[in-house]
């Protein structure tokens, strides 16, 4: 087997959700794809942006959120890490669970595999089947994908998701 194929076997299909509540919202989930598809790899699919009202802590603005469906090559502690760089670089300061932020860019799945990094990163994404914010624009990209825990797909786990949360879909073009 030449190189090549072999780098093919070590890209991954990852599944990240941005999300945006404070500032120029669009134009932030705007140059987060672009830092990702410079940082991490190519951008093969990606959701509509829908506009959530916020969850967890509720006093505070709506959210513009969206799904995205990226290759990589990268180990999960290194593509955690450069999602970190990138959120900060866009100016994200984290200071409060749930709080509002500029960008906040989620790992939902690292291919199949189940992560547990202390500290840094849990894959399959530890609430993700509980929202509907996370779920929708992940259904609209690949509703077919399974979640290697749960072991059902995601429209399933949509189907059956109780989430009372608005979750509209906007006009955006990113």
């Amino acid at each position: 087997m030449d190189q090549g194929s072999l780098l093919a076997l070590d890209v991954k299909r990852v599944y990240l959700l941005l999300g945006s509540n404070l500032g120029p919202r669009e134009k932030l989930l705007k140059d987060a794809i672009r830092l990702i598809e410079e940082n991490i790899g190519a951008v093969h699919a990606q959701s509509a942006v829908y506009e959530t009202a916020a969850w967890g802590l509720t006093d505070q603005p709506g959210f513009l959120n969206m799904a995205l469906e990226v290759a990589t090559s990268l180990p999960a502690d290194q593509l955690m890490r450069r999602i970190l760089e990138i959120e900060e670089s866009l100016g994200r300061v984290r200071s409060l669970r749930w709080g509002a932020r500029l960008i906040d860019i989620d790992v939902i799945f690292y291919g199949e595999d189940v992560i547990h990094l202390v500290d840094l990163l849990e894959v399959p994404h530890t609430e993700m089947h509980r929202r509907k914010f996370v779920l929708i624009p992940l259904a609209e990209i690949n509703p077919t994908l399974i979640h290697p825990v749960l072991k059902q797909t995601i429209r399933q786990l949509l189907d059956d998701l109780k989430d009372p949360l608005e979750v509209k879909r906007t006009s955006l073009c990113l």
